[in-house]
């Protein structure tokens, strides 16, 4: 029961942080969209340069604001990476733990 209940725990883990880095990579993806959106934008409004529609894009409220969530999306993924990792550990600990004591019991006997 305790195994199985370990394991579910790691399942839920790696639920979120499926999610999480899906998030992430969509954000960091939808980026370069919402950049490339912004430079037309910028251009209709009499920037003629790349280099000027870019800066203006850079810059703008909507980019920032996708950038900001990307930050957050990137440090879930890692919070939920390295709380994965450590019921990973956990887990490989209480089995070594489990097969220590199974060894014991067949040395005397039981």
């Amino acid at each position: 029961m305790e195994k199985e209940q370990r394991l579910n725990e790691i399942r839920a883990v790696v639920a979120d942080y499926a999610k999480a880095k899906a998030d992430r990579i969509y954000l960091h993806e939808f980026r370069k969209s919402k950049r490339s959106i912004l430079m037309k934008k910028y251009e209709t409004e009499g920037h003629k340069t790349a280099a000027a529609q870019e800066r203006e894009a850079t810059a703008d409220s909507e980019y920032i604001e996708v950038l900001q969530g990307l930050r957050e999306a990137v440090e879930q993924e890692e919070k939920l990476r390295y709380e994965l990792v450590l019921q990973q550990q956990q887990f490989d600990s209480w089995k070594t733990k489990i097969y220590a004591k199974t060894a014991e019991m067949k040395q005397y006997g039981g």
